[in-house]
């Protein structure tokens, strides 16, 4: 689809307001221009949020929560169906946005409004299924059991790589949990936001619950931190770099919050010798290469036991020689740009700073002449003692690297202060437990015979250590979104104390 075409079918004009209360505000801030990763050319843009416009924002986001949180869940979940059936409906045009402005390929793009649909159905199932437990009381009589309310107006930040699906991993969970949502995207990809959120309205005109999906688009440093510090929104859910997700979460901890931090994922593959590598080769190109390596779950090391070593880089040099890199919307592109020119740059320098290290270039390594923000896919081969392999660099960057035991590679894979995702390819049952036991993998996520990308929303995502630790999308991740009551009803007409305490 031409840009003109995925405008119209979105309803999109050329200067779109960056703040939306129930209704689009008249925002008055700066305007952000939307540039094509792949061309350097115009897109469109975004008028910023004034402070006068995230105060409205937020405000309509507590007066009307207070009006949602009693609407039955399952009748939320009705709400959220319609919207899911929006994104079926728009799932082309909303897709092709997202290549257009991220630069992901038009495949990419597409499966990440499907994963909007897909946990819109999740949530729309969830709605009748926010259970509580039944505890047996030590006093007779009585009776107790815990509760589940919705929490409040939720805060969601997310980033430039994925920038609808993991909003709608918080939206609608949240919104059939009974929240609110204030949504600030990134500044690199705000007409998504925009689209999604014009999507939302018509969704919820006339209910008079326009106000449950708010957006404000605007920098970190002024809406970002006035959200990160607002007391009136009790829960912080932020995608962003280990960096960002410190400073989030040491403010929202300073004034007794919640966050929900997905951040860095300095990702792994061992490879065992008895492994099927027509797998690897297939699980480790797409996770590598994938998204150009702007993923959170990108595969950014692969551990390869030392007999099947060469095998491995031979077959990958191969693999990446057939990589068709170009413009994301060309259905026969398999890698897209990076997001801008700094991102550019970082690579240009992390290739560098690897070879410096002993590393060897085995493909790619090259920035490729503009216009358009396009680098090579990279394999470079690595000494395990490198410094650079405890970087996370946001680039289709591969670091190969021999080990001779299954303990010596899962010391490597935790040997990170990222604890994201990891896999270990292999025929063995006693591997593969060894890697899942307590004394295995340390990441939030563990796959056996799959990459490290691509993870299903049934599944709770999200990782320990440096990535934040939280958990979004499937499983109980829900219960981040609530409150949790603990009731006793003594229906004895007695008063008898716990722990058998006698009293007077």
């Amino acid at each position: 689809m031409r840009r003109e075409e995925i405008f119209r079918a979105l309803d999109l004009d050329d200067v779109e307001p960056g703040a939306y209360a129930g209704r689009w505000l008249d925002t008055g801030g700066e305007r952000l221009e939307v540039h094509d990763p792949a061309t350097e050319t115009r897109i469109g843009a975004v008028t910023e949020a004034t402070d006068a416009d995230y105060e409205e924002v937020v405000a309509v986001a507590v007066d009307t929560f207070r009006q949602w949180r009693m609407v039955p869940a399952p009748e939320r979940g009705q709400y959220v169906r319609r919207f899911g059936d929006e994104l079926r409906r728009l799932k082309e045009p909303l897709g092709a946005l997202v290549s257009l402005e991220m630069g992901k390929i038009k495949a990419e793009g597409e499966g990440e409004v499907q994963e909007m649909i897909d946990i819109a159905d999740f949530a729309v199932g969830l709605s009748r299924q926010l259970y509580g437990l039944t505890m047996a009381s030590e006093r007779p009589r009585h009776r107790m059991y815990e509760q589940w309310h919705p929490l409040g107006p939720v805060g969601v930040i997310t980033s430039f790589n994925f920038p609808v699906a993991v909003w709608s991993w918080n939206a609608m969970i949240a919104a059939v949990c009974g929240d609110t949502l204030v949504w600030k995207p990134s500044s690199k990809t705000p007409l998504t936001a925009v689209a999604v959120t014009k999507i939302a309205q018509r969704v919820m005109e006339g209910s008079g619950f326009e106000g449950v999906f708010g957006l404000v688009v605007g920098k970190g440093a002024t809406v970002g931190d006035r959200l990160v510090n607002d007391r009136r929104l009790p829960l912080i859910s932020a995608t962003g770099s280990c960096g960002m997700g410190e400073r989030v979460g040491t403010a929202v901890a300073k004034r007794l919050g919640r966050s929900l931090l997905e951040l860095g994922g300095n990702n792994a593959i061992i490879v065992m010798d008895d492994a099927d590598l027509d797998l690897v080769v297939r699980a480790a190109l797409f996770a590598a290469v994938g998204t150009a390596g702007q993923r959170c779950t990108t595969l950014r090391r692969l551990f390869v036991q030392r007999g099947v070593a060469d095998v491995v880089a031979k077959r990958l040099v191969d693999a990446y020689g057939q990589v068709r890199i170009g413009h994301p919307l060309d259905p026969d592109t398999l890698m897209g740009p990076l997001i801008d020119a700094a991102a550019v740059e970082t690579f240009a320098a992390a290739v560098a700073i690897a070879q410096e290290q002993g590393g060897e270039l085995l493909t790619g390594g090259r920035v490729l002449d503009g216009p358009g923000h396009f680098v090579e896919p990279t394999l470079i081969r690595m000494p395990p003692d490198a410094p650079i392999l405890e970087v996370e660099t946001f680039a289709p960057i591969l670091y190969l690297v021999e080990f001779d035991t299954l303990e010596e590679a899962i010391a490597m894979n935790n040997g990170v202060s990222q604890g994201l995702s990891s896999a270990i390819f292999t025929e063995s049952l006693r591997s593969a437990e060894r890697f899942l036991s307590a004394e295995g993998s340390d990441c939030g996520i563990a796959n056996v015979n799959i990459g490290t990308s691509g993870a299903e929303i049934g599944g709770a995502f999200g990782g320990e250590k440096a990535t934040g630790g939280g958990r979004e999308a499937g499983s109980d991740a829900w219960k981040a979104y609530m409150r949790r009551q603990t009731v006793t009803i003594n229906w004895s007409g007695a008063l008898p104390l716990a722990q058998g305490i006698e009293f007077g």
